[in-house]
């Protein structure tokens, strides 16, 4: 672009100082001819440079072509009228084939904001006009002011008809029109530095046809022009040819910060009206009055001011418009969970709060219910978490479809779910009912039948009873928590008895017994342990270490999958898995006593630990404080949750087997990914999941199963345990494809250190 310029600014010197030395009688001639052969060949560039674009870029370099080539013509056709008649009156009708260039200027300046639209977004319609309205109220204040301000001794229009002077008047206000259009855009427009360039560029280019133009009309009874007054003319034929071979903005360039100001564009067409009022205002003061010309633009400003505020008003009200579509969206956003729709945990808190203030202050009766899915993982591991949001928005649907209007339901997060009943409470039971006989119908998504339950808690205050927002959703947890360890499925309600049973708060009473720096064994967490035998002689080589709870408030026993959902939603299982692994640690030369010989001890650890803090150090204090051999701790990797990462799971593995500990895979078979990790993870031992070793039940197909993964572990050299075994026809089985260990109650329950003994089974020898 610099050496262009270059060229540019010599060519037009060049034609220029030539034209000076011809003479006063060549000179017109002279100037029409290089004048035109500057409009052709600045035409033929812009058509050119729209031949390489498209859309809005090749419109208006077209238009610009176009505007040239007519300027070019009729210089062309001056130039043979010269020729023809050096004497010809210079007011000729022919003139105004010249505005046709401003014309399409004009219009391919109105195609900038397409491509350059404000920082407030508005229609490109509507923005061309309200920038052709703001330049002509613009341009018309300068003229005003103009008129007001130059002396009549300026100008030399003796001997000139009013048709060649309003001529070349329209020259120059053209001209000012477009620079006025081209610095509104510049400056209200924001832009980078190679997508302002053409505008840039354009307004040089009109700035010297300016110029020439208004010497034009300076000078209009003065006869032509000189070479150096009309070189604007080149200037401006120049500059235009070099805005349309100007390169095109990078999509990736940054916009300067000072030109995202819109408040530019509505300020600054009022300067100048407000420059020329003070002007004419002085000027009617000091006894002079208003010229008819004065008087219409006057009249012509008002009109263009009023017209203008009509847009800024529609302006101001589309904005509000999208302010307050905004906050509404937002307050949507903020109040309700975007997989469902649903209200999320804000909103259900402050319905809750209102609700409990009614209660107490009005007795207006309130029941809650609190829903959680059942085994929900299980359709995450199995289908995918995408599949798995679609179960949920589904499940949403009928819930919403099972309560009246009134009601709100909410989705706390994950698969949890609360709607609270403050219109008819008394519906509350049913209702509940009736979202667990929805759910139990099975959704079909893409083609699968996929089959949902939900474990259901109801809450009903008494009236009177001071409760906060809290305590009222721990006790509808709680009650979820109730039905779970009835077997899940099922709907109960908070019994509300002195002590909590059976609607104990578990999250509560959990995170009590786990509490830092307290004894789990003094909560009631003890360790069972389940026997692993060899199935060819019936000998146990090791025992799987198994976390229970035993709870009064509770109301006894809790399930072991109760209170370890409990413990991986509140964040405490890695306190549970610990204690099981020192404990074990501990009761290993116990173990030894028992079954006569050193034995292996596999204790449990949540995938999701992998490579979080914590793990490594708790296997190594485990090791330091008990005379276990590392050797005989096996780690088993539980799948409760799929795991993200499998490369950082498997550096964390690694950094475990290295402590002397062997890596087991537990559950093998049911998990999403089961193959994959047992490609990524250094995988010890694998336990085969029970759904795969039930060849007593289905002898071909789950015998192909369990022999195609005997073969793969044996290439890896990795020992496999079949898990699930309770009866003599599947242990024979099992050992008759080549499985070497087994685990289930065939060879005894989980039990207390102090319950153990050997098992009295029949060995393979015995079973063939």
């Amino acid at each position: 672009m610099t050496a262009r310029l270059f060229v540019t600014l010599t060519l037009v010197l060049g034609s220029v100082a030539i034209g000076e030395l011809v003479g006063p009688q060549g000179s017109r001639l002279y100037d029409g001819t290089v004048q035109a052969a500057a409009g052709v060949a600045a035409a033929c560039i812009c058509f050119a440079a729209a031949g390489r674009r498209t859309g809005v870029q090749r419109r208006w370099r077209l238009l610009a072509g176009l505007g040239l080539a007519c300027w070019a013509l009729m210089r062309l056709y001056w130039v043979a009228l010269d020729v023809i008649d050096a004497g010809r009156p210079v007011d000729a009708i022919a003139d105004i084939g010249f505005l046709v260039l401003p014309a399409f200027l004009l219009f391919g300046l109105l195609n900038v904001p397409y491509s350059r639209l404000r920082p407030v977004p508005t229609s490109a319609r509507r923005d061309q006009i309200a920038l052709l309205l703001d330049s002509v109220l613009i341009s018309g204040s300068l003229v005003a002011l103009a008129w007001s301000a130059v002396p009549d001794q300026v100008v030399s229009w003796a001997g000139q008809t009013p048709g060649a002077i309003g001529m070349a008047a329209a020259y120059a206000i053209s001209d000012l029109l477009l620079l006025t259009m081209v610095v509104l855009l510049l400056a209200t427009r924001p832009g980078s530095r190679s997508g302002r360039q053409p505008l840039l560029l354009a307004g040089v280019a009109i700035t010297g046809f300016g110029v020439s133009d208004t010497l034009r009309l300076i000078n209009l009874g003065e006869g032509p022009l000189t070479p150096l007054q009309s070189a604007g003319y080149l200037v401006g034929c120049g500059f235009v040819a070099l805005a349309a071979v100007s390169r095109p903005a990078a999509i990736d360039e940054p916009v300067p910060a000072g030109a995202e100001r819109d408040w530019l564009h509505l300020l600054l067409p009022y300067v100048p009206v407000t420059a020329t009022g003070v002007v004419i205002a002085i000027s009617t003061g000091a006894g002079n009055p208003l010229s008819p010309f004065q008087a219409y633009l006057g009249w012509l400003g008002l009109g263009l001011v009023v017209a203008r505020q009509m847009f800024t008003i529609v302006d101001n009200t589309v904005l509000l418009d999208r302010v307050s579509e905004g906050q509404q969206r937002l307050h949507h956003q903020a109040y309700h969970d975007p997989l469902t729709g649903l209200a999320n945990r804000a909103l259900f808190r402050e319905r809750l709060v209102l609700a409990l203030d009614a209660h107490r202050h009005r007795g207006k009766p309130l029941a809650v219910l609190f829903a959680d899915l059942d085994d929900f993982k299980l359709i995450n591991d199995s289908f995918g978490h995408a599949m798995g949001d679609r179960v949920l928005h589904a499940i949403a649907d009928r819930m919403q479809g099972c309560v009246n209007d009134e009601d709100l339901v909410a989705r706390l997060g994950g698969d949890e779910f609360a709607v609270v009943l403050d219109h008819r409470p008394a519906d509350a039971e049913p209702t509940g009912h009736r979202i667990l006989a929805a759910l139990r119908e099975p959704f079909l998504i893409d083609g699968h039948r996929i089959g949902v339950g939900a474990s259901i808690g109801l809450v009903v205050p008494d009236p009177g009873e001071p409760l906060t927002a809290d305590t009222l959703l721990r006790r509808a947890d709680a009650a979820m928590y109730s039905s779970k360890r009835r077997g899940k499925g099922a709907l109960a309600r908070y019994a509300g008895t002195a002590d909590g049973a059976p609607n104990a708060d578990l999250p509560h009473l959990l995170a009590q017994a786990l509490v830092a720096g307290g004894r789990p064994a003094a909560a009631g967490f003890e360790v069972y342990y389940q026997p692993i035998v060899s199935l060819d002689d019936g000998a146990t080589v090791a025992v799987e270490a198994l976390a229970r709870w035993t709870l009064p408030a509770a109301g006894g026993a809790v399930h072991p999958d109760v209170f370890v959902t409990v413990a991986e939603r509140t964040g405490q299982v890695a306190a549970i898995d610990d204690f099981v692994l020192d404990q074990a640690c501990a009761d290993a030369a116990t173990l030894a006593a028992i079954y006569g010989r050193p034995i292996d001890v596999h204790v449990n650890v949540s995938a999701g630990r992998l490579g979080q803090a914590g793990l490594e150090e708790a296997v190594r204090a485990a090791l330091a404080r008990h005379p276990l051999p590392p050797s005989r701790l096996i780690i088993e990797i539980t799948e409760t949750h799929r795991i993200q990462d499998l490369p950082a799971a498997a550096a964390a593995a690694t950094r475990l087997r290295a402590l002397g500990p062997r890596i087991a895979l537990d559950d093998f078979g049911s998990g999403f990914n089961a193959l994959a990790q047992l490609h990524s993870l250094p995988v010890d031992i694998v336990k085969l999941d029970s759904m795969l070793t039930d060849v007593d039940v289905d002898p071909e197909r789950a015998g192909a199963l369990c022999r195609s993964v005997l073969a793969i572990c044996d290439e890896l050299n990795i020992v496999v345990v079949a898990e699930g075994i309770e009866t003599t026809s599947r242990a024979a089985g099992l050992a008759a494809l080549g499985c070497p260990l087994g685990q289930g109650y065939l060879f005894g329950q989980p039990a207390p250190v102090h319950r153990l003994a050997p098992p009295a089974i029949p060995t393979q020898r015995q079973l063939s």
